[in-house]
């Protein structure tokens, strides 16, 4: 999968991550399916991003059965919509975008949720992403 070039800085990764955080909630909150969602874009997007919505929303079925099994007491239907956009998101970027550092991927995610979701998502997510990892990328520290 192509990610981010190594040399772009974090604040411009961030940016990506925020539009492609974006695109996947307006497709769930819409009910549409996020290609027909990329394709009425306007504004060139980000490859990353296009790479992020499509990979997220492609693999949505396998991602969101590995955060029922891994949520205690939480089923994926029961969290907040923008929870649920962050951990897919993330979960997608821990399976596929190997040459980006767990560490990096799960501190994005948990920054988003402190910038957009509410007071407790931010330990919630931290916390499941972690868990993501383990599986994902066993010989990985996060």
């Amino acid at each position: 999968m192509s990610s981010p070039d190594p040399l772009v800085a974090g604040s411009q990764r961030r940016q990506v991550r925020e539009r492609a955080l974006g695109l996947l909630y307006e497709a769930e909150v819409k009910g549409v399916e996020a290609a027909e969602l990329l394709a009425a874009q306007e504004l060139a997007l980000d490859p990353y991003a296009h790479t992020l919505v499509s990979g997220t929303a492609y693999h949505q079925g396998e991602i969101d059965a590995r955060l029922e099994e891994l949520s205690e007491g939480w089923t994926v239907a029961r969290m907040p919509a923008l929870d649920r956009a962050i951990l897919r998101l993330a979960s997608f970027e821990l399976s596929h975008s190997t040459d980006i550092s767990v560490a990096v991927i799960i501190n994005e995610a948990v920054e988003l949720a402190h910038e957009y979701s509410t007071p407790g998502s931010a330990g919630f997510i931290n916390g499941l992403l972690s868990q993501v990892a383990a599986i994902v990328r066993p010989t990985e520290d996060g």
